[in-house]
Formats: C-alpha cells, sequence, structure tokens
C-alpha cells in the first residue's frame, strides 16, 4: 500500500523552473531515494508534500491525507528535516528540543537522550554560535525524538562528518527494519544505495527514472572485451573475473555504481 503518492505534480515558477508531471510513490516500509542536483526540482516536491506549496496541478497524499488541506494533520504525524533548517537562534539546542518535546506532547524523552548520544551532541550552546554539523545533527534529533511511521527527509545529512554520516546511515538501517516510510532526498550515493529499496532521478523538474538500485544496474551495464597474450592467459582471466572465454579474448560484463547511472541521466561530467 502506498503511503506517500504523488499524481502529476506540477508547478511552473517560468523559465524551465519548477516540477512538471511528477508522479511516483512510496509503500509503507519503504525507503525511497529522490536524486537530483540542486534546483532540480527535490525539495520543491517535498514542499508540496509538507503542505508548504499548493499544487498548480496533480495532488500529493500522504496516508490518504491531502497534503494541501490536511496539511496540520500530516505534520503532526511525520518526521522532517527541511533541506535549509531554521531555528530560533536565541535559544539553545536544550530549549529548542523542550519546545519541539512540548509542542509534540512527548511525554518520554528516552529516544531523544539515545539520539543526543548517538550524534554525539551536547545542545546546551546557543543556536546562533553552533556549525552548520551540529544544528544538522538538532534537526535530525527533531525529526526522529518521537518515534514517527513516515520520514521525509531532504538532504539529511548536509554538513555531517564522514563517522556521523556512517552512523545516519545505521539509524535510517534500524527505522527500515522497523517498518517505517521514508522519502529521503540525497546527493550522497553510498548513503542511497545503503538504504534505499527504490529511487527516483529528477532532472529539470522532470522524472527520468524510478525503480530499484538493482533494476537500473541491470540496464545499465558495460560490456568490456579484453585479448590476452595466450589462450591460458585468457582462461586464468575469464575465472577470475567471471567473464566469457573466445580464444585469447575474454568478455567481462560489469555494472554501473549508481554514481556512474545518475551521471547517465545528466549527460555525463559536462553537465555535472
Amino acid at each position: 500500500m502506498s503511503v506517500i503518492q504523488i499524481e502529476n505534480l506540477t508547478r511552473d515558477y517560468g523559465n524551465g523552473k519548477g516540477v512538471f508531471d511528477i508522479s511516483f510513490h512510496v509503500d509503507r516500509g519503504e525507503v525511497f531515494g529522490f536524486l537530483g542536483p540542486n534546483g532540480a526540482g527535490k525539495t520543491t516536491t517535498i514542499r508540496h508534500l509538507m503542505g508548504f506549496l499548493k499544487p498548480q496541478s496533480g495532488k500529493c497524499v500522504i496516508d490518504e491525507l491531502d497534503c494541501w488541506n490536511d496539511s496540520d494533520k500530516i505534520q503532526a504525524r511525520l518526521g522532517y528535516i527541511p533541506g535549509e533548517i531554521s531555528f530560533f537562534d536565541d535559544m539553545t539546542g536544550t530549549e529548542f528540543l523542550k519546545f519541539i518535546t512540548a509542542y509534540r506532547k512527548i511525554g518520554d524523552n528516552s529516544r531523544q537522550k539515545e539520539l543526543l548520544e548517538r550524534f554525539e551532541l551536547d545542545p546546551k550552546s546557543k543556536i546562533k554560535k553552533m556549525s552548520k554539523g551540529m544544528k544538522q545533527k538538532i534537526g535530525i534529533v527533531t525529526a526522529f525524538m518521537h518515534d514517527p511511521e513516515i520520514l521525509i527527509l531532504d538532504e539529511p545529512t548536509s554538513g555531517l562528518d564522514p563517522l556521523m554520516q556512517s552512523r545516519f546511515i545505521e539509524l535510517i538501517a534500524e527505522e527500515k527494519e522497523h517498518g517505517k516510510t521514508i522519502l529521503l532526498s540525497s546527493h550522497m550515493f553510498e548513503e542511497v544505495e545503503r538504504t534505499c529499496d527504490r529511487v527516483g532521478i529528477i532532472r529539470e523538474g522532470k522524472l527520468a527514472a524510478v525503480d530499484s538500485v538493482e533494476a537500473l544496474r541491470e540496464r545499465h551495464v558495460r560490456p568490456y572485451t579484453v585479448t590476452l597474450e595466450s589462450i591460458e592467459l585468457a582462461r586464468a582471466f575469464a575465472e577470475d573475473f567471471g567473464g566469457i572465454q573466445n580464444g585469447q579474448k575474454v568478455t567481462v560484463t560489469t555494472k554501473q555504481s549508481l554514481e556512474e547511472i545518475f551521471m547517465h541521466y545528466y549527460g555525463g561530467e559536462k553537465d555535472d
């Protein structure tokens, strides 16, 4: 059953900016990766899901609730990390987390404490004095501490160092095991490959592909044929690399990484 559903979503800002006839779904218990460079339409799509923007045409639905008309009900139930996090800068991190705890009526703070320990965050300092990474950690704790069943995460590891990125990947894997439904917008290919069941690749406001990572790899295989000096060397090479031998020639087929597939849809390095 689809928990998140986007049907023919369009918002045209002019000059080719916006999203155009976007359709995809995220099933219950699925982690869906949403890939695309800055300006491709990821955040615009997510803002429609959060009820911050009204579709010019099409619709967005979360758990059978309309994202525009029922945004208050939806926001009360899910966890959200925005692409650009804004805080009350004069608050300390501790004060902000207390504010969110009261707002969400969270009675048990054990989840919050576990997340603070996991990401090695001491929230006592003023938010305005925090680094980008510390602010991102506050955003992660805020999104996960009420144990939501649905999570919408827009570039959630932005500003985190590699160790904290790895811990975040572990957190997503755990949430997936618990049956959470997650939409994950990311530039981190390892993050997506290690956590996502399916991915959607968006280019210039339009979906270029939606499929499982494995299915995308199957469609983007590269055969290489090498010629060895002797049949014996060719036989040994074929055995070592799983190739097909034909005399002194060996053909080896390799699957591309998600990053290579992504670059295929974006026209190579010149369009990076």
